[in-house]
């Protein structure tokens, strides 16, 4: 329970969950010229939006590598967490 008490492995759970959503809106805004709200609520209905969140969440991976490469392990540990609860909310969406 020590690791999730970390203040790095919290920020690297907000990192990842942050860094997601900024990339999942700048496709839709560079893709779409409908509001972002419309283009969400779209998306959810014609069952694209998980493919959307689980595209934008490949931007982990090269954050993870280099918070592993600067031996950050509890900042990569909570992108790890953020790449799960992405992961679960798609699946129950």
């Amino acid at each position: 329970m020590e690791f999730i008490k970390n203040k790095f492995f919290l920020i690297g759970i907000v990192a990842g969950l942050l860094w997601t959503s900024v990339l999942a809106m700048m496709i839709i805004s560079i893709r779409s010229p409908v509001p972002l709200d419309q283009i969400i609520i779209q998306l959810y209905q014609a069952q694209k939006l998980g493919g959307l969140i689980a595209l934008s969440s490949l931007i982990n991976i090269p954050i993870f590598l280099l918070a592993l490469s600067k031996n950050k392990l509890h900042f990569a540990g909570g992108i790890v967490v953020a790449c799960f609860l992405l992961f679960v909310f798609q699946f129950f969406s």
